[in-house]
């Protein structure tokens, strides 16, 4: 291995493998040393000089490489813990509105429950108000026939007292006539009827007698001629 060879591969050489490049470095330095024969040791000295200010310059290099990657390296940890909070920071977020959705849903599924059960009260209210108002229509409606049925009965009282005051009309005048004809007849007028050759007084008597009953008969008011009008009122 000669020095180009060396300078070569701790120029090219991974960061990871310093400690061989300062072993490449010493060994070449001692191999420096121990030169003797054909060459001048101050051109020794100079090349070593200068290889050594090359790895010098190299392990500089290598190691200014090495904070940058570790800056790289602290600035993406630092990145990896920011997005590690942020991750955390919406996972509690989510767990959060994923509770405040259940206790909406609870609460949604809480206020439908109420607002059936008042529905299905308000439904049943209803029916007893319903049922009632229907009581109560059937007993208007059966207080209304039967307020109709009692002013028919009225009327047809009033009919039956009207036709009673006209036949008590009827009777007193006739009455009035008989007891009228009654006391006009003298004494006379009944030897003559009971004469056996009177026929004639007789028939008129009877004829009268007759007239004054029939008038009698008509005033009066039968159970047949109260059914009669009641049932030819509507």
């Amino acid at each position: 291995m000669d020095m180009h060879t060396v300078w070569d591969e701790s120029r090219h050489g991974p960061a990871s493998g310093r400690g061989r490049r300062l072993a490449a470095a010493v060994a070449l330095c001692a191999a420096g040393l121990g030169i003797a024969g054909g060459a001048r040791a101050e051109s020794m000295e100079e090349r070593l000089r200068a290889q050594l200010r090359i790895t010098t310059q190299q392990l500089q290099q290598l190691q200014s490489e090495q904070a940058q990657s570790n800056a790289a390296k602290v600035a993406a940890e630092t990145q990896r813990d920011a997005a590690q909070k942020e991750l955390e920071s919406l996972r509690a977020q989510l767990a959060k509105s994923r509770g405040q959705a259940e206790k909406l849903a609870e609460q949604q599924d809480a206020v439908r429950e109420s607002a059936q059960t008042q529905v299905a009260a308000t439904q049943a209210q209803l029916g007893k108000f319903k049922d009632a108002y229907d009581e109560l229509l059937a007993m208007a409606r059966a207080k209304e026939a039967e307020r109709l049925a009692l002013a028919r009965t009225v009327a047809l009282r009033d009919e039956e007292i009207k036709t009673c005051v006209a036949r008590n009309r009827q009777m007193y005048e006739a009455g009035k006539e008989i007891l009228h004809a009654y006391e006009g007849i003298s004494t006379g007028d009944i030897l003559a009827i009971r004469q056996p050759f009177a026929g004639k007084a007789r028939v008129q008597f009877e004829e009268q007698a007759q007239a004054y009953g029939d008038k009698l008969y008509d005033a009066q008011i039968s159970a047949s001629q109260s059914q009669a009008a009641a049932t030819s009122r509507p």
